[in-house]
């Protein structure tokens, strides 16, 4: 192995990403005066105006400054493609290129965690770690709490398309909702997300910039970790190259990989970490065989449902005109609201495939807007489109190393619809979207389906048509999965099994995925591993 220089400086912690999970361990574990930090950052600072503007996710998904670029492998299940898959390769991880929306899942979702034996981690166990960092704009109330560090605000755009189909879901017997985060978000509402006053607000804002000002916290940019450093069974430190050198730090007490659901699991196994025929395939050897590394790997997949409408004001026809960009641009640049300032999707709804289930499997995202694809130009009709996906699939993938090369992306299969029951609730889904755009209260938009199209009607059309124009939701979870089965990665305490020293604290540790979006998840599960991490360094 190359030579590596020696980091100057002594840590307690080195923290390898600084995303979504990574800079709340950051700002937690850096209160204490004493304890020295180091966080590693593979990407660059978040300084750059589209992180920053709402609307700005369309232009740092598929940017290699904010996008790791990845893509998944081909999915039988999606007609043979291949989807890009972004992840966020600046400060804040995802939440600098994400959604924004601020949602915490069911209490069921947690409760079915602590049944399958992670005590500790069902709702009422998670739920103070929810609190604890939320600024809601309500302030407190026994759901919410105000003053934290994590934003929570009125979306400042309204449609009135968007209102109409909430009184149109009602005739089907989807129920406005005051709140999706109690616990049952059964119902339909329009989302909060994480703003301030019309601004992004990601987790370097609210966790790192505040927790920089301590000289105990060092952070590191473009530093990307190769390898960790393994003495026997115990991580000791961080390989990572840096400024174009190889360099190495230890950690006195513990190292934290908190990359994310595809990077932890990579560098566990450039590390001799994972499954042994993982890794003797690419030449490395095995220092810790560990089954589940990698494997379990769970997202949702949207089904983007498209229906051209009359009388409506659309986003498609005020972006597609010099004259109302301009004035979209100018109602953003005077006072932070409008198009401009508005998340990709601004109306939900929670509901169920299936009436007899206990508690919601679909979530829709509609939007006033449409495109043929993701990225591609707004249609120049108005229209909106109505995405939905299958909150708890049975389909589960893997992502593994394709090569012993840092740079190379690993092979990320998600399996997407390769269950009967994923089959059936994503055409069961087309069709609920399909009835509540007949309600009563749009008739006057005239609504006319473009996808998949009135001429798809047959269940192995409909199928068909799903794989055609279903995309990622961007949740991937699960890879280094919390248990105490034989394909476990982590413990409840989020150590690593058979291992000292090394901990995983980000959304690859969840065992199922939770019914909603997963980055408040991620948040309550850093504060959680940060208390967790504080007392074991006490005892």
């Amino acid at each position: 192995m190359a030579h590596a220089t020696v980091l100057d400086g002594d840590f307690d912690y080195i923290i390898v990403g600084a995303g979504t999970a990574g800079c709340v361990l950051a700002n937690r574990l850096s209160e204490d005066p004493k304890c020295r930090v180091l966080l590693l950052e593979a990407g660059g600072s978040d300084n750059y105006h589209w992180v920053h503007i709402p609307v700005g996710y369309l232009y740092c998904i598929g940017n290699p400054r904010t996008d790791w670029m990845m893509k998944t492998a081909e999915e039988p299940g999606l007609n043979g493609r291949s989807l890009v898959y972004p992840r966020g390769k600046v400060l804040g991880g995802c939440t600098s290129v994400n959604g924004m929306i601020y949602m915490r899942g069911q209490a069921a979702d947690y409760d079915i965690w602590r049944q399958m034996g992670n005590t500790g981690w069902g709702w009422d166990d998670v739920l103070p770690y929810f609190l604890k960092s939320e600024d809601h704009h309500q302030g407190n109330s026994d759901m919410h709490r105000g003053g934290g560090e994590w934003k929570v605000t009125k979306q400042r755009v309204e449609w009135e398309i968007l209102g109409a189909v909430q009184e149109g879901a009602k005739e089907f017997g989807i129920q406005p909702r005051p709140d999706f985060n109690d616990g049952n978000n059964e119902g339909s509402g329009f989302f909060e997300v994480n703003q301030k006053a019309g601004v992004r607000w990601n987790t370097a804002k609210a966790f790192l910039r505040p927790a920089q000002k301590r000289p105990n916290l060092r952070v590191l940019t473009h530093a990307e970790t190769e390898t960790l450093v393994l003495e026997g069974t115990r991580v000791t430190g961080v390989r990572f190259r840096h400024k174009g050198q190889l360099k190495v730090a230890t950690a006195q007490a513990e190292v934290l990989l908190a990359a994310g659901s595809i990077n932890s699991p990579k560098i566990m196994e450039l590390s001799g970490i994972g499954r042994p025929d993982v890794l003797s395939k690419h030449g490395i050897e095995t220092k810790h065989a560990k089954s589940g590394v990698g494997e379990n790997l769970q997202d949702h997949l949207q089904i983007r449902t498209v229906y051209k409408v009359k009388n409506a004001k659309t986003l498609n026809t005020m972006a597609n005109s010099l004259i109302g960009k301009a004035k979209i641009g100018l109602q953003y640049a005077m006072m932070q609201t409008g198009p401009m300032s508005m998340a990709p999707s601004q109306f939900g709804m929670f509901t169920k495939s299936d009436p007899a289930l206990e508690t919601p499997d679909l979530e829709y995202h509609v939007q006033p807007l449409s495109t043929d694809r993701l990225g591609d130009p707004l249609h120049p009709f108005p229209a909106i489109t109505m995405s939905v996906c299958n909150l708890r699939p049975e389909s589960v993938g893997a992502s593994h190393i394709q090569t012993a090369d840092v740079e190379t992306q690993p092979d990320i299969k998600l399996n997407y619809l390769s269950t009967e029951r994923d089959k059936a609730v994503a055409v069961n889904s087309v069709k609920q979207a399909r009835q509540v755009m007949t309600a009563k209260a749009l008739a006057q938009y005239e609504p006319e389906e473009i996808l998949p199209g009135p001429s798809v009607h047959s269940e192995e059309d409909l199928l068909k048509s799903v794989g055609d124009i279903a995309t990622t939701i961007f949740h991937p979870v699960g890879t280094c999965k919390m248990g105490s089965d034989e394909h476990a990665v982590v413990d409840t305490q989020l150590r690593v099994h058979g291992l000292q020293g090394l901990r995983v604290v980000d959304a690859s540790i969840m065992p199922k995925i939770v019914s909603g979006n997963t980055a408040s998840p991620v948040i309550m599960i850093a504060e959680k591993a940060a208390d967790m991490i504080r007392a074991a360094a006490k005892s």
